[in-house]
C-alpha cells in the first residue's frame, strides 16, 4: 500500500497546538492558480509536478514536487498564502519544511544525487509576491530524516494494512441483514453493485418504498474489495437522512456472522461539535487546542479501535478522555475511516475536506449521494455569497480605531456604487464585479485578520471577515456560470450578491476524481437536466427502477377547470376549497394541501374555513422551529382527521414519512414553477445559451420535481392506499403528464 508524502508528514511531523487563527488562506482554486503563476516564471529546465517515489523503512512513498530544476539542482515546494506571512504558525512552517525535505530525500535517492538545494516558496496570492526560504542538504542527511519519519509511521501503517485486509475479507462475503429483500430492493442492490465494480457514474431514479438507504449501502460495501476501493462516502443534504444511513450501517454490522472491522465516521458541522464556541481555535484561547497534536496519537488510536460507530456522541467522549477538540478529531479520523457519512458540502464546497483527502492520498473513492435531486440547489448555494452594506456599517460603529480607515474605504466604495446604480424595486444585474469594492475589501480583510490575530474573538468582525473572504474568492472565478446582483432597499441597506447559476463548472472536477458514483433519488427525471447542471460526464448512465407500488394503490384526480396561475388565483379560491371539502367529507382522514406560496395557502385556508368550518385545519408558518415542525407532524396520527396546509418545496413536501392512516391524500394546487421574476428570467437566458433548454431547466423540471416529491408523501409502503388531487388545468396536458411518475397511471 502506498503512502503520500504529505500524509506521512502530517502524521509524523506535527506537534504542539492546534492553531486555526483568523489567517485567510487561499481557496483551492486560488492555490492552484498561484502554483501555476509561480511555475510559469521558471526557466526551460524547470519541471513542474515532478513525480518521486521510493521505499523507506518498509513504506512505499509517493508524491509530486511542485518544481524541480535539474540544471540548478533545486527542488521547490510552493505554499500559497494571503497577507502577512508572519501570521503563519510555527507548526505550519515545520510541516511545510518536513514535506519539502521528504521530497528532497526521495529525489536524491531516485536520481542518485549527493546534495540538493531546497526552496520553500511562500507565494502571496493577493500581492503576487514570492518569499523564498532556501537551504542546502545532503542526500544522506535527508534520507536519515525521512527514515525517522517513516519508522514513526510504520507501526500505524502496518496496523492499517492488517485492518484493510481483514476489512476486505469480511466485506467480500457481506450478508444482507434480513431474510429477504423488499420488493425491488434486490434489483437496486444489483444495479449499484455493478456500477461500483465497473467504476462508473450512475444516476438512479429509485422510487420511494425500495429501502434505498440499506439497498445502496449493502452492495457498495460488498463491492469495495473487488473494485479495489479505499473509501466509501455516503452523502446527503439532510440530517435526518444521515441518521438513517448510520442506523442502516449499524444494522448491517450487527447482522453479520463475523463483525466487520469497519470504521464508520459521522462528520458533523463545527457548530454541532465545538465544546467552546466562545473561544478561538488556537492553544492560547481554547484548552482543547493547546497541545492538540501531542495528544492526538493516543486519541486517534482509541478512535481507530473503538467498537462503535464514530458518531458525534462517541467522538465527543473519546475527545474528552484525551482533552482534545472533538471536531478536529473527527477531521483527523476522516483520513482513517472506511465509511464516512456526511453532508454533501464535505465533497463539493470550496474547501471540501473529502475532496482534498481524495487528491492527497490518491484514494479510489466510492460515493453514494442520497436525495440527489437537491444537489443542484445546494451546489448553487455553495458557490454563492451575499455582501451586506448594513453589516459593514454596524461593524464600523463598534470597530476599534485601527479598523476605521479600512472600513471607511469600503464604505466609500459602497457609496460610489450606490451613486452609479439608482434605486430600483427590482435587483440590478451587473456585468462585472465592482473593482473599487473588491480592492477595498482586500484591504479590510488584511486589517481585520491582523486585529483578530492579536485580540480576543469578536463575533461581528469574524462574520464580516468570513463574508468578505467568501466574496473575494468567488469574485476571482466569476464567469458566465454566475451572476452579480445589486439590490438597494433604502439608505445603507444595499446588498451585492454573487449567485451561482450553473454549478456544473465547479462540480465537474469533483466528479472526475471519484472511482465510482451513484446519485439516487425518487425524482431524477429527466436525467439530462441533472447531468447538464451538475457537470456530470456524457458517459453517465441513467436508469429508472420500477416502483414497488401500483396504480391500484393511488387514485390520481385532475381539476382541468381550475387555473392556479397568478392572474387567476382570486377566482380559484372557492373551487379549490370546494374540492378539499368534498373530498374530506367523502373520505374523512388526514390530508396535506400544497400551494405555491404562504399567501396563496392562507387565502385558500381562510376560504375553506368560511365554507366548511367543521373541517379541522392546521398549517405551516414561515420559519418554524424544530419543535414546531415536529408538533405539526405529530398532529397526523392514525386516529386524527384534518387538512394540513403547507408550501410546495418546503419542509413538509419531502423527507417526511406519514405511513398508513397518518396521511391518505394530498391536494397539489400549483404546478410548482418558480416565480417569473428577473432573477429566474436571467437564469433562463443563461441556460438557454448553454443548454438550449432555458424554460425547461429554469421552470418546468424543477417545478414538477417538487410536485412528484410532495405527492410521494402519500404512498409509503405496499399496504398504503391514497389519493392525489392535481389542481391546475396544465396537469392534464400530455407534455406535463409525461413528466410525472408513470406508475401513477399504469393500468
Amino acid at each position: 500500500m502506498r503512502v503520500a508524502v504529505r500524509t506521512l508528514c502530517e502524521f509524523s511531523a506535527r506537534s504542539g497546538d492546534l492553531d486555526h487563527r483568523y489567517t485567510p488562506s487561499p481557496s483551492a482554486e486560488e492555490g492552484i492558480a498561484g502554483h501555476s503563476r509561480v511555475q510559469a516564471r521558471r526557466g526551460a529546465d524547470y519541471q513542474s509536478e515532478y513525480p518521486v517515489r521510493g521505499c523507506c523503512a518498509g513504506l512505499e512513498l509517493t508524491g509530486r514536487m511542485d518544481g524541480y530544476d535539474s540544471k540548478a539542482g533545486r527542488v521547490e515546494e510552493i505554499k500559497t498564502h494571503r497577507g502577512d506571512l508572519s501570521r503563519l504558525s510555527d507548526a505550519q512552517r515545520v510541516l511545510h519544511r518536513a514535506q519539502l525535505r521528504a521530497y528532497g530525500a526521495l529525489l536524491c535517492a531516485q536520481e542518485n544525487l549527493e546534495e540538493i538545494e531546497l526552496a520553500l516558496i511562500y507565494y502571496d496570492t493577493v500581492r503576487d509576491r514570492e518569499t523564498p526560504v532556501v537551504e542546502q542538504a545532503t542526500g544522506a542527511q535527508l534520507w536519515q530524516e525521512l527514515t525517522a519519519l517513516s519508522e514513526h509511521f510504520l507501526t500505524w501503517w502496518r496496523r492499517e494494512e492488517r485492518h484493510r485486509n481483514s476489512r476486505d475479507g469480511v466485506l467480500a462475503h457481506l450478508r444482507f441483514p434480513y431474510p429477504s429483500f423488499r420488493s425491488g430492493q434486490r434489483a437496486l442492490a444489483e444495479t449499484l453493485y455493478r456500477n461500483s465494480v465497473q467504476h462508473r457514474i450512475l444516476m438512479l431514479q429509485a422510487p420511494t418504498g425500495l429501502g434505498k438507504t440499506l439497498g445502496t449501502l449493502y452492495p457498495a460495501l460488498m463491492a469495495m474489495p473487488r473494485a479495489g476501493q479505499d473509501r466509501l462516502f455516503y452523502l446527503t443534504a439532510r440530517n435526518t437522512t444521515r441518521r438513517m444511513a448510520l442506523e442502516s450501517l449499524q444494522t448491517l454490522v450487527e447482522h453479520q456472522p463475523e463483525t466487520p472491522p469497519l470504521r464508520i465516521l459521522e462528520l458533523v458541522a463545527k457548530d454541532h461539535a465545538c465544546e467552546h464556541p466562545d473561544k478561538a481555535c488556537h492553544g492560547e484561547s481554547c484548552p482543547l487546542a493547546a497541545g492538540f497534536f501531542d495528544r492526538l496519537p493516543e486519541a486517534r488510536a482509541d478512535a481507530a479501535e473503538h467498537p462503535k460507530i464514530l458518531d458525534k456522541t462517541v467522538l465527543a467522549k473519546i475527545a474528552a478522555d484525551h482533552s482534545i477538540c472533538p471536531y478536529f478529531l473527527g477531521q483527523e479520523m476522516a483520513r482513517w475511516s472506511d465509511v464516512v457519512v456526511a453532508d454533501v458540502n464535505r465533497l463539493f464546497d470550496q474547501s471540501a475536506l473529502l475532496h482534498g483527502l481524495i487528491h492527497q492520498n490518491d484514494w479510489k473513492a466510492s460515493v453514494l449521494i442520497d436525495e440527489a435531486h437537491n444537489l443542484i440547489d445546494r451546489a448553487r448555494g455553495m458557490y454563492s455569497v451575499a455582501l451586506s452594506q448594513a453589516q459593514l456599517l454596524e461593524a464600523r460603529r463598534q470597530a476599534p480605531f485601527a479598523l476605521k480607515g479600512p472600513m471607511d474605504r469600503v464604505a466609500r466604495a459602497w457609496q460610489s456604487l450606490a451613486r452609479e446604480q439608482p434605486e430600483h424595486k427590482e435587483p440590478v444585474f451587473l456585468d462585472t464585479i465592482p473593482e473599487s469594492l473588491l480592492g477595498a475589501l482586500l484591504g479590510l480583510i488584511s486589517a481585520i485578520t491582523d486585529h483578530l490575530t492579536d485580540n480576543p474573538p469578536d463575533l461581528p468582525l469574524q462574520e464580516l471577515l468570513f463574508e468578505s473572504l467568501a466574496f473575494t474568492r468567488l469574485a476571482e472565478s466569476f464567469g458566465e456560470h454566475s451572476l452579480c446582483q445589486w439590490e438597494k432597499r433604502g439608505r445603507g441597506k444595499a446588498v451585492v450578491r454573487i449567485q451561482n447559476l450553473i454549478p456544473a463548472d465547479f462540480l465537474a472536477p469533483r466528479f472526475a476524481a471519484l472511482d465510482s458514483l451513484t446519485l439516487f433519488s425518487a425524482t431524477l427525471s429527466p436525467g439530462i437536466y441533472h447531468r447538464d447542471l451538475l457537470g456530470l460526464p456524457e458517459s453517465t448512465q441513467w436508469q429508472a427502477l420500477p416502483s414497488p407500488f401500483s396504480s391500484e394503490q393511488l387514485q390520481v384526480r385532475f381539476a382541468p377547470h381550475i387555473s392556479t396561475r397568478k392572474v387567476d388565483r382570486a377566482t380559484s379560491l372557492e373551487p379549490i376549497a370546494r374540492i378539499i371539502a368534498d373530498q374530506f367529507r367523502t373520505r374523512p382522514g388526514n390530508y396535506l394541501a400544497f400551494f405555491s406560496s404562504f399567501a396563496y395557502m392562507n387565502e385558500v385556508r381562510k376560504t375553506l374555513a368560511e365554507q366548511a368550518p367543521d373541517i379541522p385545519r392546521i398549517h405551516q408558518t414561515p420559519g418554524m422551529s424544530t419543535a414546531q415542525r415536529q408538533a405539526f407532524l405529530d398532529g397526523f396520527t392514525a386516529e386524527s382527521q384534518q387538512v394540513g396546509f403547507a408550501v410546495l418545496g418546503g419542509i413538509f413536501s419531502e423527507g417526511i414519512d406519514l405511513p398508513g392512516e397518518r396521511l391518505i391524500g394530498a391536494f397539489i394546487a400549483t404546478l410548482g414553477l418558480p416565480p417569473f421574476d428577473p432573477w429566474h428570467e436571467v437564469l433562463k437566458e443563461r441556460l438557454q445559451q448553454r443548454f438550449s433548454a432555458g424554460y425547461e431547466y429554469t421552470y418546468l423540471y424543477p417545478g414538477l420535481q417538487k410536485v412528484a416529491q410532495a405527492a410521494g408523501r402519500v404512498i409509503r409502503s405496499g399496504e398504503d392506499r391514497g389519493l392525489i388531487w392535481l389542481i391546475d388545468d396544465r396537469f392534464a396536458a400530455p407534455g406535463i403528464k409525461r413528466l410525472l411518475p408513470q406508475w401513477w397511471f399504469q393500468e
